[in-house]
């Protein structure tokens, strides 16, 4: 019994060394079901070849991008152009000329004696401030020096700097004072204005 056992291990451990059949059909590497299996499918693609690197070539290739960087660099930034300041071509027509009306003698007298008259004004007028500003300094300088007379401390905190006179803000009187309880209605905008990329 002992014999027979042996003998049925060895006949199995020489078994697993023989090719084995394949117990299946229908793959495309099989074809017959009596043919041996020698080898598994390859399931992976052969290797390429590697290209050969032309230093040379490829040298030059970063010299050209070297250069297309430094000339970018070198180009001064393109500036947005600000329409506003950009007269339109329909406005700049040589032909579009306003045609003015010719003036009396006395019409262009009359416009000249009142311009002389204003400048007299004004002259005066800045006169009148000017001589008031002074005359206002003066009284300044007189107070501060009867002040260091009687108290120095008086003094240096009245000619101490204000830190808090700047920013100095006041709303005037305006031309059209807002209605009291004015609801403005919302109106509707189209916006166009272009947009940049750089």
């Amino acid at each position: 019994m002992l014999a027979a056992a042996a003998r049925g291990l060895r006949d199995a451990r020489l078994s697993s060394w023989l090719p084995q059949r394949v117990p299946f059909r229908g793959s495309h590497w099989q074809t017959s079901l009596l043919a041996f299996r020698v080898s598994l499918p390859m399931r992976a693609q052969p290797m390429k070849k590697k290209k050969k690197v032309d230093v040379k070539r490829e040298q030059a290739q970063k010299d050209r991008m070297k250069k297309k960087i430094k000339k970018l660099e070198k180009a001064a930034p393109e500036m947005i152009p600000i329409e506003d300041f950009i007269t339109p071509l329909k406005y700049s027509d040589s032909n579009r000329v306003r045609s003015l009306a010719p003036l009396s003698f006395e019409e262009t007298e009359r416009r000249v004696l009142l311009l002389k008259k204003w400048c007299l004004f004004k002259q005066k007028q800045d006169k009148a401030e000017k001589k008031a500003i002074q005359t206002l300094v003066e009284a300044q300088q007189e107070a501060l020096k009867e002040l260091r007379l009687e108290s120095e401390e008086l003094y240096q905190a009245a000619i101490r700097r204000d830190e808090g006179l700047f920013p100095f803000e006041r709303d005037g009187p305006n031309y059209t004072p807002p209605l009291p309880g004015y609801d403005a209605p919302e109106g509707k905008c189209i916006d166009i204005t272009k947009v940049y990329t750089q």
